[in-house]
């Protein structure tokens, strides 16, 4: 099946891009969560959840393979679609639903449009169990760097940045290389803030 999509963005709004790849554009459904991490225009790589249904063959695009793991843990839960999930993913970050899911929180679930208190919490009793293994990894990976990211952290938020996209940032270079010093961490950041 598709994997993942490689091209320049010539379409984008905030619920769907088209990417052409070889003279072919591909319409892909993303969430507000993708779409606040692309620019039109640009050359992207979108890994993909294909979506085959009677009447329709659907496409779902995420720039991190993490979002499409809690995607693809949304809709196994009876009563999540496509379309839900998608909705979940764009008024919380993968690790928020995660960590919603992981403590019990029904509250943050159901503050999100089309989410009952049914819903949210037959999301919590099908997932908790493997965002708890999930989470936990992530966490305990995480660790060892933890000193060097609250540091690298606290001085980009003294830099002005936002705390989201330099945590975001910051994780992403500790998985690439775990043992960076807080003055590696903060030149990589600012590179790529």
């Amino acid at each position: 099946m598709l994997e993942y999509i490689k091209g320049k963005i010539v379409e984008l709004s905030p619920t769907q891009l088209v990417v052409e790849q070889s003279g072919i554009g591909y319409l892909i459904h993303i969430s507000l969560n993708t779409y606040s991490q692309l620019t039109e225009g640009q050359e992207c790589k979108v890994v993909l959840h294909p979506v085959i249904r009677e009447d329709a063959h659907l496409l779902y695009g995420f720039l991190h393979p993490e979002e499409r793991m809690v995607f693809r843990l949304l809709i196994s839960v009876s009563g999540v679609g496509a379309n839900t999930a998608r909705m979940i993913l764009s008024s919380m970050s993968p690790d928020e639903v995660q960590q919603a899911i992981a403590e019990g929180n029904v509250k943050v679930l159901q503050g999100i449009k089309g989410i009952g208190a049914k819903s949210a919490q037959r999301i919590i009793v099908d997932l908790k169990d493997k965002v708890n293994l999930t989470f936990a990894t992530s966490q305990l990976i995480a660790e060892p760097d933890n000193t060097n990211r609250k540091e690298a952290l606290s001085a980009l938020e003294i830099l002005g940045f936002s705390r989201k996209p330099a945590e975001k940032v910051l994780d992403q270079l500790l998985a690439i290389r775990k043992t960076m010093s807080v003055e590696e961490l903060i030149k990589q950041a600012l590179k790529l803030l």
